[in-house]
Parts: structure tokens; sequence; C-alpha cells
């Protein structure tokens, strides 16, 4: 089952895939909903707005945070690591999900610092 926001355009993916209970999540880049581009803060503001995103997504799956199980970041500088891990943290405080961080050479969108992707298990 596909998932998108009614208000979304017609693109080539899906902002979740429902197979059974468990739930894809597209990845997610710190922008601004809107088309308001990446958000202010550097890495943290990013982090913060990916989540966000995340957030906005399970929640059209009919979840919610703690469903998430899994969730892969992406990011443009190792160095980064632990200032996005401190607003992750404010996300999942409490038993976080199983979690891949790896560093790429790039994203889509010039000048994102981080995508965020993630599964959820979400019951029918």
């Amino acid at each position: 089952q596909v998932i998108n926001a009614p208000s979304a355009r017609p693109g080539v993916l899906s902002t979740a895939v429902r197979v059974g209970d468990v739930v894809f999540l597209s990845g997610t880049l710190g922008t601004k909903p809107g088309g308001g581009g990446l958000a202010d803060g550097g890495i943290e503001g990013q982090t913060r707005q990916a989540l966000e995103n995340v957030k906005s997504a399970v929640t059209l799956a009919g979840g919610s945070m703690a469903d998430i199980a899994k969730c892969t970041v992406f990011l443009t500088d190792v160095a980064n690591f632990q200032a996005m891990n401190g607003v992750y943290r404010e996300f999942f405080p409490k038993d976080p999900p199983a979690r891949t961080t790896v560093a790429v050479a790039g994203l889509v969108l010039p000048g994102a610092l981080l995508e965020i992707e993630c599964m959820a298990a979400i019951k029918k």
C-alpha cells in the first residue's frame, strides 16, 4: 500500500509503503515543508527538521515515533556525528530504534548535510 499525503505532488517516490505491518519510509532531508528549502541551524537544524519530517510520515502511516524499529542516517561529514546524535536523542529518548550511520560523498540537494530513512512496525 502506497502512502502519500493528499497534497503530495506526483513524483518518483512515495512517502511510505506498507507491506503487512511493516512501513518503509522514504529517506528525508532536513527540508522545510512546502518547499521552504533546507532548515537553518546547520547539522542540528537539518537533523531536527529531517526527524520532524520522519514524524509526519510515520503519523501519516498511522503510527508514531515509538513504532520506528530501524533508521539509517546518511551524513555528508562524519564530523557531524555527535551533533546529529544529540538531536536524534531528543526524538528517541528511551529505547531508540536500531540504527546505522554512514558517511556519504553527497546527497541529492546541494547543502544537505544528512538524510534519514526509517522502517516502522505499525499494526493495521
